[in-house]
């Protein structure tokens, strides 16, 4: 079962083309470039073209209906990295057609998971960002007026009007200052002054939404990913909602790749593990390996002595963690559990040692 973590941002075939391109671009705007050198920079934009063309084709015809509707995003952005540039090419001609690639930005963007996550999280918070928005609004109006009302006199080219000094406001309300229209009097500067701690408050709100909107969505899709993970160990199947909501808050996946050594021999245990899928090796004389299902590194959270085996990923594996102080919090919570796992510990350490 694989893990995408939703910063996944970037599909590298895609990124690997767009780069040269808009460098491409990029360097066809000097002006004091050769002929020689732009015309293999045409050359490099055609075969980049060229080969976003071939991808739009491949996808197309790979993909069938259902496929290709739930992908629209994705072939949408591929039909206008193809299009864009070519409609250019044929209406406005050199030198300038070549501008139009720039669209090849969007292409290392087309796999994202980063923007449902966005689209989520700004439908989630829609209310809370529309008040805050509206919040700003009003603001702005009643500072350019009051900017208005109190340099119009001292300084009519900048504050003649409410149109003109909510420029003023704007740039004050976000702190940007860029010091192109500043209030000359006494009670404007005051003004100035509670203007860019308001705004701080507003945009404070705005990042503070947010920032709780990406949380939540996140710790949402770890979740039912946690949920689906722990639903497939055995061990977990008969017990009731109540209680496997409090292991799955408790367990961390782990995802290892094949000979990645899990835990060492000798090494403190401060957790076991849970193998989702995949296989382990337990290096014994008799080396063991454990599949779905399966549990090792009890022994040390039991017991409180070093790791006794080392154990490495046999395969590509897929685990659950569970920390000592969790394990104490499911023996309290789920009895039948905990003695399922004494019971195999104390059969294990009978035989051979398995962490």
């Amino acid at each position: 079962m694989s893990v995408l973590s939703f910063l996944r941002i970037y599909a590298p075939p895609n990124a690997v083309l767009a780069a040269p391109g808009l460098l491409a671009v990029a360097a066809l705007t000097i002006p004091d470039l050769s002929g020689r050198s732009r015309l293999v920079l045409a050359v490099v934009l055609a075969v980049i073209w060229g080969a976003y063309l071939l991808q739009l084709a491949a996808t197309l015809l790979k993909r069938r209906a259902g496929d290709v509707r739930n992908r629209t995003p994705a072939i949408a952005i591929d039909v206008l990295a193809v299009l864009v540039p070519l409609a250019a090419f044929l209406l406005v001609g050199t030198p300038d057609w070549s501008l139009y690639c720039t669209v090849w930005l969007l292409k290392p963007l087309r796999d994202s998971t980063f923007f449902p996550v966005l689209g989520r999280v700004l439908a989630n918070e829609a209310r809370n960002l529309i008040g805050v928005t509206t919040l700003f609004g009003v603001v702005l109006f009643g500072v350019a007026l009051a900017a208005y009302v109190i340099e119009r006199d001292i300084q009519p080219e900048k504050f003649g009007s409410i149109p003109l000094a909510m420029w003023w406001a704007v740039v004050t309300l976000s702190t940007t200052g860029y010091g192109d229209a500043i209030p000359q009097s006494f009670a404007g500067r005051v003004l100035a002054g509670l203007v860019m701690m308001s705004g701080i408050g507003i945009f404070a709100l705005w990042a503070g939404i947010l920032a709780t909107g990406f949380y939540q969505e996140v710790r949402r899709g770890d979740f039912v990913r946690n949920w689906q993970l722990v639903a497939a160990v055995p061990l977990f199947q008969k017990l009731g909602p109540a209680v496997l909501v409090e292991i799955v808050r408790a367990l961390r996946p782990r995802m290892m790749p094949a000979g990645a050594v899990i835990c060492r021999i000798g090494e403190p245990g401060d957790r076991m593990f849970f193998v989702v899928e995949g296989r382990v090796s337990v290096a014994t004389p008799n080396p063991v390996e454990l599949g779905p299902g399966a549990f090792f590194g009890e022994m040390a959270l039991i017991s409180g002595e070093p790791r006794m085996a080392t154990v490495s990923a046999a395969t590509a594996v897929s685990l659950l963690s569970l920390h000592s102080a969790d394990f104490q919090m499911l023996c309290g919570s789920s009895p039948e559990i905990a003695e399922i796992i004494r019971k195999t510990a104390i059969e294990r350490r009978g035989a051979v040692p398995t962490a």
